[in-house]
């Protein structure tokens, strides 16, 4: 029984520990579009499920298509590419994923 409640905590554990890991906080200066979908300037949490990303504001959620890319080495820095308040990708802090919304082309550079 002991055995049983001990594995119970554990495993909620490493789950409590792998979704943490998989959001990360950006922030838009100002306004972008990401497709069809305008993002207000502001902090989102940004959670990555399968090809869409879940923007989080508050209690407003958005959620947007997005081509999940791998880079050769992880991110120094979690870092939001945009031009023409077009977001056009994000690469993730720690991590060799990268989110590109439509082309991706280099523009300005907001890091966090």
């Amino acid at each position: 029984m002991k055995l049983t409640k001990l594995t119970l905590c554990f495993g909620t554990l490493i789950l409590g520990v792998a979704s943490a890991a998989s959001s990360y906080t950006i922030t838009l200066a100002k306004a972008a579009t990401a497709g069809s979908t305008e993002l207000k300037a502001g902090t989102y949490k940004v959670e990555v499920q399968g090809n869409q990303a879940v923007f989080t504001q508050g209690k407003t959620s958005t959620t947007i298509p997005v081509s999940v890319e791998k880079a050769s080495s992880p991110f120094r820095y979690t870092s939001v590419d945009t031009r023409d308040s077009k977001l056009l990708e994000i690469d993730l802090h720690g991590t060799t994923t990268k989110l590109v919304f439509g082309s991706s082309q280099p523009g300005s550079v907001a890091t966090e």
